[in-house]
């Protein structure tokens, strides 16, 4: 029995351990983002990156802002657009999907389902030629819309909030929102969608992340540079960074700009989780 608490000590410790260098491993990127977009092009080839000597931040986000006649605000707002827009879009469909998979009986609808998993299993790469063939039928190559209708589909959403709407919203619920005279349409739009709102934030969240970092569609869809999103623009700078070092700082200082709305977005949603685990109970 000695011996338990120093068992329980050394438990704690390694687990502790393992976390602070989860955390580390986890923060060191984004600590010589920070330090490095305070360099020059000199000080970032000179290897100094994790100290603040020769801080010029100021100098590189007003350089980031003109060059170019401000691309790169432009590419922000795109991504803006293309990830706000498409991930909102996606959440209402995936949780109409689940809803509608978890309440209704309808023929095939298991098969249908079935279906939907597999396409969890398709990795997005590889339908990015048939989609590209199909924009290209349609006409809407190097359009907004040729990264925008894509991604409102998310297989992976559907079935995220099909568990969502079985563990969040009870059928008798639903069944007193009908005796009330609402229509299906109104059930779910007053009743279903607000209790299941966690699963509509986590969907959001999770295809929010997608679009913002999405790389390989933009690059197979658009060929206009206005029309970039900021992961296909900052390529492109890095790409011509190896001949002009210049483009260093606004590589970097550009990918730190770049982490900041997907940190808003995970601060300042988190609350709908904690919101919402009452969200389905009977009163």
């Amino acid at each position: 029995m000695s011996n338990r608490p120093r068992n329980v000590w050394l438990s704690k410790t390694a687990v502790n351990g393992a976390l602070v260098l989860a955390v580390v491993y986890m923060l060191f990127p984004l600590v010589w983002l920070l330090t490095a977009a305070t360099k020059d092009a000199g000080g970032l080839l000179a290897g100094n990156a994790f100290t603040f000597e020769g801080f010029d931040l100021g100098g590189n986000l007003s350089r980031l802002a003109a060059y170019d006649d401000g691309v790169y605000v432009r590419w922000y707002l795109n991504s803006l657009l293309y990830a706000g827009l498409g991930a909102l879009g996606c959440s209402l469909v995936s949780v109409a999907a689940g809803y509608a998979f978890d309440k209704y009986d309808f023929p095939g609808k298991e098969k249908l389902f079935g279906v939907v998993l597999l396409g969890v299993l398709v990795p997005t790469t590889a339908l990015a030629l048939p989609m590209y063939l199909l924009a290209s039928e349609v006409g809407i190559v190097n359009t907004y819309w040729a990264v925008f209708v894509p991604v409102l589909v998310n297989p992976f959403g559907v079935y995220l909030a099909r568990v969502f709407s079985a563990g969040y919203i009870p059928d008798e619920a639903l069944e007193a929102a009908r005796i009330d005279g609402a229509g299906e349409l109104r059930t779910f739009w007053s009743i279903g969608l607000p209790m299941v709102m966690p699963g509509f934030v986590t969907v959001f969240l999770f295809q929010f992340t997608a679009i913002w970092n999405n790389f390989f569609l933009p690059l197979v869809m658009l060929s206009d540079q206005k029309l970039f999103p900021l992961s296909l623009g900052l390529y492109a700078w890095n790409s011509n960074a190896h001949a002009e070092p210049d483009f260093y700082p606004l590589v970097v200082t550009g990918s730190l700009l770049a982490v900041v709305p997907l940190v808003v977005a995970f601060v300042s949603l988190q609350r709908h989780w904690k919101a919402g685990l009452t969200a389905g109970s009977v009163k």
